[in-house]
């Protein structure tokens, strides 16, 4: 496996991948007790536990299934969409709207029936978005960094060993190793604001759903997933090298700003609505 024999590790790799695992797990922490202490009474943790579920089964569950099948495994159809970018990207995009709205939707609606609050959706958001850092963005670094130490040592043998990389399993770990071995604190800064973004993101469209839900208005559902796939149209386009990394942060903070803009003006009128049905 000579391709590893070459992997130097950058000198601020380790540090800015350790300061990154803190800040994944500092991010969704420090919103929770931010959010809760200042609004302990009108939220309640189910909302953050339901919205941490809804994301697992929403997208890591159900989501992922039918990638296994239009994706991941051998089979025409995945063969068209793998080879076709357009497809590729629409699927993509359309896949992610469709599981993790329709499933805040279903648990907004026929789950958390009590306790609805404008409060409670911004705990429910940071529960999605936070959990999705936490089960999907930190083992990642976390990997990262056990790899960038590894191989920080010299000692290539021991690090392919210990890692477990094979003969059989070398080409798909080298973007790995590669990925770990340059990652600076350009790309730190570059992780945490995504992920920033995209709490915010949830955050937002928990909103958007809710709204629709309480008013029992189904335009709302289409709107969250509309907005949620254009959030998703850069990301999926830089999968396919189309895009280079900074253009996919400046769409990401568009779509949120105009996801949060909406989510406000909708914020306001539940809680004016929600304040109107306790005095009557």
């Amino acid at each position: 496996m000579s391709a590893f024999e070459n992997i130097v590790i950058g000198k601020n790799s380790i540090p800015s991948l350790i300061i990154t695992v803190i800040l994944m797990i500092a991010i969704p922490v420090i919103s929770f007790i931010y959010w809760r202490k200042r609004h302990k009474q009108q939220t309640k943790i189910s909302w953050l536990l339901a919205g941490a579920v809804g994301f697992l089964v929403s997208a890591r569950v159900l989501e992922l299934g039918v990638h296994y099948f239009c994706i991941i495994a051998d089979n025409p159809v995945s063969r068209f969409i793998n080879g076709n970018t357009a497809a590729f990207v629409l699927y993509g995009i359309t896949m992610a709207g469709v599981f993790e709205e329709c499933g805040r939707y279903v648990i907004l609606k026929y789950v958390m029936k009590k306790n609805r609050t404008c409060e409670n959706a911004v705990l429910y958001g940071i529960g999605h978005g936070g959990i999705e850092i936490l089960a999907v963005i930190l083992p990642a670094m976390i990997t990262y960094l056990a790899v960038a130490v590894m191989f920080s040592r010299g000692d290539t043998e021991t690090a392919l060993r210990t890692l477990n990389i094979t003969e059989e399993t070398a080409a798909a770990a080298l973007p790995s190793v590669q990925a770990a071995a340059a990652f600076d604190y350009g790309m730190m800064a570059m992780n945490v604001i995504e992920r920033l973004l995209a709490l915010l993101l949830h955050i937002g469209l928990t909103a958007i759903v809710l709204y629709g839900v309480v008013n029992a208005s189904k335009i709302y559902l289409p709107i969250a997933i509309l907005l949620h796939m254009l959030m998703d149209m850069f990301p999926a386009l830089y999968q396919r090298g189309l895009v280079p990394l900074w253009a996919v942060e400046v769409w990401a903070a568009v779509w949120t700003v105009v996801v949060v803009f909406i989510a406000v003006k909708l914020y306001g009128k539940m809680k004016l609505s929600f304040q109107t049905e306790r005095v009557v």
